[in-house]
């Protein structure tokens, strides 16, 4: 090794300038690798991706079998006391029919009180809006507004012919004044109720006519807004009004010994219920969709971003408050017959009320209780079967146990699944697995779930204050020496692989989706370093370099 090395420094005396070249040649060619390597070792390489508008479907899966039995139990989802029972064995019923009624004096409390604090919220937040006024309204509030317009140009189609036959109700023999003083003191009470319901709303209705009448296409966005709320206010005085009358007779067919009087009453009342209904809830979508849009105006100003927040929770609470109104009601899960009923007048709404048989075919699944909690009756179920490879079919949920069952500590519930349709090929005893569809989204801001990070209870995505010039969607990434910044956001829906944005993120935005370290690039620079050394010195250098 020794005379090996008087080699070379013989040979390098000897030819001094060819040495001197190789020498600088090795020194740039190490601080070139010196240089890649401290550049490139464990940098942080950002896969991103964009904020996309589309349709999320949030859905919980179950799996059971298919039942032999086509009997379900009909049962209260609240307690109180049972006000109404429309029903005895051996009546046949169509879907949605009102079976049984419990007090719901306490969810009518609630609603008026949502009403108010919403009402409230709403003076608050249209005072900051006059101080905090923008001329730029977009093209997704211009057309909320439209829409809204439209929605109640329908609705006032139905609103007079509604009152009209309410007042030919109220006239009818069995109906009138002298009917109710001929049942007592609490039948002329419920009809007092009824009459004077449906003038405050038929006093509403003509405010509400005149205001409407005014309107156009070219009106004031704020006045096309406040008859959209005027509306709304109608339709829910209406709907009073005919949940009164109903009230009233059903007093009548509970104690008159004469129900087949009323049979063509109460189907109308039904008809009525049904159509308002509908009418409220496209006017209540109206006004949430103005809102939403009004949301996303830009405002640097923190007091109207608070006072946006409060009417939306208002909103939300008073849409709650409605939704729960539904549950002081039993109706019919599908067309069937009423096979027992053990409910009286009276009662405390607790446990199963009554029975009803069905012709469809049913599947009973085992849900666990997180999962339980998140249902309702009526909701959508896609259903496939293990042993039918090909087939698919679709049905609602049915009945939801009250009670669950505890086996080695683990509650389980049973939830049954009426069939749309019928298929020949399905047997009982078969192996199901059902996705149950709990809420949908179309036109939704959705980002992967995985771009979505958490800290305590806040949820947030790093962004780039400065968007990557050249995004990366694919497994290597785009290396960035400027850290991204955490941007917090409110999450709504969620699917397998993708989360709905409420706030926070706009459309477009790039966001990171998963961030990757790098470790081989000091692998590579390394090699590279010991290939050059061997190349520098001709062949393969000495031994351990």
């Amino acid at each position: 090794m020794k005379n090996f090395f008087l080699k070379i420094k013989a040979l390098a005396l000897a030819h001094k300038i060819i040495s001197i070249i190789i020498l600088v040649v090795v020194l740039y060619a190490g601080y070139w690798i010196y240089g890649n390597i401290t550049s490139t070792a464990g940098e942080t390489q950002y896969i991103t991706t964009t904020v996309q508008k589309g349709t999320i479907i949030s859905s919980i899966t179950a799996s059971g079998q298919v039942e032999s039995s086509n009997q379900i139990d009909l049962t209260a989802k609240v307690s109180g006391t049972i006000t109404y029972v429309g029903v005895k064995a051996g009546d046949k019923v169509v879907k949605g029919k009102t079976l049984f009624s419990i007090d719901n004096s306490d969810a009518e409390k609630t609603i008026r009180d949502a009403k108010i604090s919403l009402q409230s919220a709403n003076l608050s937040l249209q005072k900051l809006q006059i101080q905090n006024s923008s001329d730029n309204i977009n093209a997704n509030l211009t057309k909320a507004y439209s829409d809204g317009f439209n929605t109640v140009s329908s609705t006032f189609l139905d609103l007079s012919s509604t009152l009209t036959g309410i007042q030919n109700l109220l006239t009818q023999r069995n109906l009138s004044d002298n009917a109710a003083r001929n049942n007592g003191k609490t039948a002329t009470n419920y009809r007092d109720i009824a009459e004077t319901a449906y003038y405050t709303a038929q006093t509403a209705y003509d405010k509400n006519k005149n205001d409407f009448n005014a309107l156009d296409y070219n009106s004031q966005q704020s006045d096309i807004d406040t008859v959209v709320s005027e509306t709304y206010d109608t339709t829910q005085l209406l709907s009073n009004a005919i949940k009164d009358f109903n009230d009233y007779v059903n007093y009548l067919v509970e104690n008159t010994g004469r129900p087949s009087d009323f049979t063509s009453v109460q189907s109308t009342l039904s008809g009525y219920t049904n159509t308002i209904n509908e009418h409220s809830s496209a006017l209540l979508t109206a006004k949430a969709n103005i809102q939403s849009y009004k949301d996303s105006i830009p405002s640097n100003n923190i007091d109207m971003q608070n006072a946006l927040i409060t009417v939306t929770q208002r909103q939300n609470t008073l849409a709650d408050a409605q939704q729960a109104l539904a549950n002081y009601y039993v109706s019919a899960p599908f067309d069937g017959i009423i096979a027992s009923v053990t409910a009286k007048v009276g009662d405390t709404a607790s446990g199963t009320l009554g029975s009803i048989i069905t012709n469809q075919k049913i599947a009973t699944l085992s849900m666990n209780e997180v999962d339980v909690a998140k249902i309702k009756l009526g909701e959508k179920v896609t259903v496939t079967f293990d042993a039918i490879t090909d087939l698919s079919m679709t049905g609602t949920v049915a009945q939801i146990d009250t009670m669950g069952t505890v086996s080695s500590g683990v509650v389980s519930y049973s939830v049954k699944i009426a069939f749309d349709t019928e298929n020949d090929l399905v047997k009982p005893g078969m192996s199901v697995s059902a996705s149950i569809i709990t809420d949908s989204k179309t036109d939704a801001l959705i980002i992967p779930s995985s771009a979505i990070k958490t800290q305590g209870t806040t949820k947030y995505v790093l962004m780039f204050a400065t968007p990557l010039a050249t995004p990366a969607t694919s497994s290597q990434g785009t290396p960035s020496k400027i850290a991204p910044n955490q941007v917090t956001v409110e999450v709504g829906i969620s699917d397998d692989t993708n989360t709905e944005i409420l706030s926070g993120l706009k459309e477009g935005d790039q966001i990171v989706s998963r961030t990757i370290t790098s470790t081989s690039a000091t692998k590579t620079s390394t090699t590279s370093t010991k290939s050059s050394t061997r190349s520098l010195l001709g062949g393969g250098g000495p031994p351990g370099l």
